[in-house]
């Protein structure tokens, strides 16, 4: 077998550096890591759009168990596993319920995303709203994962003011068993979320913000921040009160934002993690060991392929996560619920299978140059 694949912008032969990292084992000490995971495909199953999601179990969990391995925690049923993008509610709670009993069984770190979706398209009232996040929490902690509190189309819709989000928010935290995870996606990761906290200025969504934590402090264990502005973030961070955490979700500026300037630091909730899973935990490690310059080093690689699987439209970065483990060999075709393959174009992926190889992610370079090959075939590029 060849390690040679033509793309549209050029012949490539693969360099297999993936080879070189190992399973590090048990997870991180010096800060709390949770990768966003895809959910795989039944590619014998009708995932067109508009059909509910058909998912393979297997795959999908053997995936989660491949980030465990690593170190890292699960973030289940959140954007990267297509949340809104294809992934139905009842497919999503089968998903969490399967996940966290695997979770369980391997000892492992697990949240889950909370949401509205079940709700249908348009109007909702803002106790429906309530309603459904109630419902959706329920599900979550019974299944025995850390909730996160998604960030709701409905509700961005629905609240004309910042005192909603306080009361439909501040309510469910009062129900909530335990500690949540807040979550602010931004406009970039779902067009349907600007003016997101009743403001359509971040600086004063940010004091909506900081008021429903610091009114319920006990009650959050942190809040994943997905806006991709790395100065917004840190100053967010420095207003939280103790003991709550910022959960970068920012997949550009992650290396620096995590490595921290000496005072505070961002822990990780990202999607990016699913794609670079093995030279990211060698990076972790090395923070664990006090060692930032070889954490600097082992990212670097990582941060270009990063910079292009989330650039413009970036709630088509799902497709490139896809199409990474495809070519790393953890699941057996590019299929995706709601035909989300065909979010980017092949000349989007050629150049990521480029940056994929240079950071190290494609463990067998014949493997993932024959899938390649076979992708470049039916898009036109002769090979």
């Amino acid at each position: 077998m060849s390690a040679k694949v033509v793309l549209p912008d050029g012949p490539l032969t693969l360099s297999g550096a993936g080879r070189d990292h190992r399973t590090p084992g048990a997870r991180f000490t010096s800060r709390v890591a949770y990768a966003a995971a895809h959910v795989v495909a039944d590619p014998r199953a009708e995932n067109v759009p508009g059909t509910p999601a058909a998912v393979d179990w297997d795959a999908t969990l053997a995936f989660r168990r491949h980030l465990w391995s690593y170190g890292f925690g699960v973030a289940e049923a959140m954007d990267t596993a297509q949340r809104g993008m294809g992934l139905d509610y009842p497919t999503a709670r089968e998903l969490v319920r399967r996940s966290a009993q695997a979770a369980r069984a391997e000892g492992a770190a697990i949240c889950a995303g909370v949401a509205t979706d079940q709700l249908p398209s348009g109007p909702a009232t803002l106790d429906d709203i309530r309603r459904a996040y109630a419902e959706q929490l329920a599900d979550v902690q019974d299944a025995g994962a850390r909730p996160v509190l998604m960030c709701s189309r409905h509700l961005a819709a629905a609240a004309p003011s910042a005192e909603d989000y306080l009361d439909v928010y501040g309510r469910l935290l009062a129900e909530a068993d335990g500690p949540v995870v807040l979550h602010w996606l931004g406009p970039a990761f779902d067009p349907a979320l600007a003016g997101y906290w009743g403001a359509a200025d971040p600086a004063r969504a940010a004091d909506t913000v900081v008021t429903l934590i610091s009114a319920h402090h006990t009650k959050v264990d942190g809040i994943k921040l997905s806006l991709l502005d790395e100065e917004f973030e840190v100053a967010l961070r420095r207003r939280l009160p103790p003991g709550v955490r910022l959960y970068t979700g920012d997949d550009f500026n992650y290396p620096a934002l995590i490595r921290g300037d000496g005072d505070r630091h961002s822990d990780a909730l990202l999607g990016v993690l699913a794609a670079i899973a093995p030279p990211a935990a060698a990076a972790f490690r090395a923070l664990d060991a006090g060692d930032p310059a070889t954490y600097d080093e082992l990212l670097a690689p990582t941060v270009p392929l990063a910079r292009h699987l989330f650039g413009a439209p970036t709630f088509y970065y799902k497709t490139g996560i896809v199409f990474v483990a495809w070519l790393a060999g953890h699941q057996d075709h590019f299929t995706m619920v709601g035909g989300l393959q065909s979010g980017r174009s092949p000349a989007h992926l050629g150049r990521l299978l480029r940056l994929a190889d240079a950071a190290g992610l494609l463990p067998d370079a014949e493997l993932a140059a024959h899938r390649a090959r076979a992708f470049m075939t039916t898009a036109g590029v002769a090979q």
